[in-house]
């Protein structure tokens, strides 16, 4: 079976290591990026299978990431799980409207 590649995307180092350690530890590739605009280009030249996006991000913000991720025949079908410390309900739903899979608040555990 193919290893499954996860593209996380979130400006605090300590939030994309802890996700790599786990995600490796259960079987999965991770990819890394410390922008918006860096996931973005990752995204033109790595297929993954899976993105995990903090939604506050400086310069681009997360739900602008999710929009482009949306607008791209090639990344339609891959599943977005957002990550942030918002945890107002309207968040959550916005997310969720825009296109998002899934919604998961910090901290996690």
């Amino acid at each position: 079976m193919a290893q499954l590649t996860v593209l996380t995307i979130d400006d605090e180092e300590h939030i994309l290591e802890l996700l790599k350690y786990n995600l490796e530890k259960n079987g999965f590739k991770v990819i890394q990026a410390l922008s918006g605009e860096e996931g973005l280009k990752i995204l033109e030249t790595h297929e993954v299978d899976m993105i995990i996006l903090d939604l506050m991000l400086p310069g681009m913000d997360g739900l602008d990431v999710l929009r482009r991720i949306r607008a791209s025949r090639e990344l339609l079908e891959v599943p977005v799980i957002m990550l942030t410390a918002k945890s107002e309900e309207i968040d959550t739903v916005l997310g969720l409207e825009m296109g998002a899979d899934d919604y998961i608040g910090k901290p996690f555990g």
